[in-house]
Parts: structure tokens; C-alpha cells; sequence
């Protein structure tokens, strides 16, 4: 490559193929936006870097967790060389490296109680919702909603096989989903019955993917079997409705 070249490839800009799609002023109002992800396991890193990788200018991550080994099967934060690190702090370093101009609000501590009513009293453009236990989830969909945030939320990936079969939709058309039907459920006590853009898919759960054996991760009751692409299809669902409704598309 001779001096010339290289000055040329330096000056190209990474979102070049994106402007091609969206124009100057999609990739504008990308960059002005400001999204909450909360969850960085299977699903929410997933979305999370896509929304970096489309040019979101400002993200605020929240994950309390480490990297496990047995994430390694669906998560695409865990590596070998991630084992028992902070997936917030993994998750920082990626997106920094794919885009380092993007500005980062780093939360490593799990949702809970006040903080969640903290955190969803600011003033987010959008909220995803990859959490996959359920008593967090519902709170923060609940305060979501009191403070108007426009969000979407992740149902349950695992025991799923079929990605063709995901769909979007509001949260009251949901079906055939057991984590939406308890998500749905708590709702219901507190008030809310729709306004909620839900990733989910109908499709059955074989009993025998479905543990309650060493479950020690917070309000979960079970594990469920997972295969590698399903997470990363409702991550990828996630940052679509995100990206789509900023660019009204």
C-alpha cells in the first residue's frame, strides 16, 4: 500500500455503509441519541452492539454480573480470555473499540429497588430490557412506564430453536411465552396492561430443556436450555425496534 492509500483508507469513516442506507441525516440523529441496555448476557450485549455498530452516540450499560464458563455456549461477551470478569466492563471495552467516540455510563451492580426507580427517572431516548430474572424485570418495565420511557423488552430465548418464528409486538399480544405470561401477570397487579414492545416467540418449550438444579443466580427458579443463535436473534430484534423508531422507519 503506498503513502497515498493508506492516507485515503484512514480517511474513510466507519459508518460510511450505514450513511449509504440512512444518509447524513439518519446517522445525525443515531448519534444524538441516548440508550439505556440493562442486561449483558445473551441477549443485551448482543443489542447493545448493534446499536453502537449503527452509530448510537451515547449508551448507559447495566450488568452486575461476571462472565461464567457456562455462558460461553450463547453470550457474546464470554471468551475464554473474559472468564470472571465484569460483563458491564467487557461490554465498555468492546463498544469503545468499535466506536471510540461513543460516550459510556458503565453501571456494574445489579437493578434493584431505588436504583431502578433512579435509573428510570432519567431522561433516556430508549430503555432496553434484556434482564432475564423476573422481579427486576417487572419493576423496571412498571417505573419504565411511569416515566414514560419509550422501551423494549426481551421475553424468554431459551428452549427456542426456530428464530424465524420471533416476533414483535406489544406486550398484551404476547402468547404461548412463560416468561411473558409472569411478566405479564405482575403487570397486570400494578396497573399496566399494554404499552410495552415485547421480542418474544410462541414457540413450545420441551419440558426436559427446563432445570431447577443449581439455580443461584438472583430470583431465578430454573434454567433452561439454550442454543447459540436465539439469544443473539432477540438482541438483534431488540436493536431493530430501537433503530426503526428513531429513524421512523
Amino acid at each position: 500500500m503506498t503513502q497515498s492509500d493508506n492516507k485515503e483508507h484512514t480517511m474513510e469513516d466507519w459508518r460510511d455503509r450505514t450513511r449509504l442506507l440512512i444518509g447524513d441525516e439518519g446517522i445525525n440523529i443515531l448519534k444524538s441519541k441516548h440508550v439505556l441496555v440493562v442486561g449483558l448476557g445473551g441477549v443485551g450485549a448482543y443489542a447493545a452492539e448493534q446499536l453502537a455498530r449503527a452509530g448510537i452516540g451515547r449508551m448507559t450499560l447495566v450488568d452486575g454480573d461476571v462472565v461464567n464458563v457456562t455462558n460461553r455456549n450463547r453470550q457474546l461477551l464470554a471468551l475464554q480470555s473474559t472468564l470472571g470478569r465484569p460483563k458491564a466492563e467487557v461490554m465498555a471495552e468492546r463498544l469503545r473499540d468499535i466506536n471510540p467516540e461513543i460516550e459510556l455510563t458503565v453501571l456494574n451492580q445489579y437493578l434493584k429497588d431505588q436504583a431502578i426507580i433512579d435509573l428510570m427517572a432519567q431522561p433516556f431516548d430508549y430503555v432496553v430490557d434484556a434482564i432475564d430474572t423476573v422481579a427486576p424485570k417487572v419493576f423496571l418495565l412498571y417505573y419504565a412506564k411511569q416515566n414514560n420511557q419509550r422501551i423494549v423488552s426481551s421475553m424468554g430465548a431459551g428452549g427456542k430453536f426456530h428464530p424465524e418464528r420471533v416476533e414483535i409486538c406489544d406486550i398484551s399480544k404476547s402468547n404461548h411465552c412463560r416468561l411473558a405470561f409472569y411478566i405479564r401477570k405482575r403487570l397486570h397487579r400494578l396497573g399496566v396492561f399494554d404499552g410495552i414492545t415485547a421480542v418474544y416467540s410462541p414457540e413450545p418449550v420441551d419440558a426436559s430443556a427446563v432445570t431447577t438444579d443449581d439455580v443461584n443466580e438472583q430470583n431465578k427458579v430454573s434454567n433452561v436450555g439454550t442454543i447459540s443463535y436465539m439469544p443473539a436473534t432477540f438482541g438483534l430484534f431488540c436493536a431493530s425496534v430501537v433503530i426503526n423508531e428513531f429513524l421512523n422507519k
